[in-house]
């Protein structure tokens, strides 16, 4: 049963210092968001979840994405489309402007093109994402999947269920801030290499590790042909 949770009043999440974001959608249309789901991230714990269901721009649902998420057309067919949901999200994301994801180039590729699809203009903020910082922390892991992370901290994910999954990559991070004995986001991402991504109207920069701007750097000094 998919069950809703509302996206909370700020003053009831006033502690946060970040926010674990994931969608589910109806199809490989990066903008087809059929659900959201949210963790508020503070006080060296998850403050509040939040679970929405999206009306996607064009019901089109692929069998295989049902497959995944289990989110059929009747279940969001009376829910209220992508700017309905942007209008309350927004001012958390103005007051807390640092966003975090499992396998961010997903998610923050869905966001970009969900606001591009409704004529929205993009937030100013920050994301980092935690395959980088499992990648990290746990590098003997078998893999950096968000099942096998969280079975690794002992977190009950209930996969591609929208909020657990934003919990689950909350919990990554507060796992890894507690292991390193560190309370500040920034330092712990410092610490690894970590340089967090950047949007704002008209702008996009991905997060990065050292090693990812290394390689970047070996591609600009090859010839233009040999770069791609």
């Amino acid at each position: 049963m998919l069950v809703e949770r509302a996206i909370p009043p700020l003053d009831a999440v006033a502690g946060a210092t970040a926010i674990a974001l994931d969608f589910e959608t109806a199809s490989g249309s990066p903008g087809s968001i059929c659900a959201i789901g949210l963790a508020w991230i503070g006080e060296g714990r998850v403050l509040q979840t939040a679970h929405r269901l999206v009306r996607p721009h064009d019901m089109r649902f692929h069998p295989g994405f049902i497959a995944i998420h289990g989110i059929q057309p009747h279940d969001v067919e009376y829910e209220p489309e992508f700017p309905a949901v942007w209008d309350e999200l927004l001012p958390h994301l103005e007051a807390v402007p640092l966003l975090l994801a499992h396998n961010a180039p997903f998610d923050i590729g869905v966001l970009r093109a969900a606001l591009t699809h409704y004529g929205q203009p993009w937030p100013t903020l920050s994301f980092f994402c935690t395959v980088k910082l499992a990648r990290a922390v746990w590098p003997d892991l078998e893999n950096h999947r968000l099942s096998t992370v969280a079975q690794h901290i002992g977190f009950a994910l209930r996969h591609h269920l929208a909020d657990s999954d934003a919990a689950a990559a909350a919990h990554i991070l507060l796992q890894a801030m507690a292991e390193a004995g560190l309370s500040d986001v920034d330092a712990l991402l410092a610490r690894h290499g970590i340089r967090p991504g950047r949007l704002a109207p008209g702008y996009h920069e991905a997060c990065s590790t050292m090693a990812d701007r290394a390689g970047q750097r070996r591609r600009n000094r090859l010839p233009a042909w040999l770069r791609n």
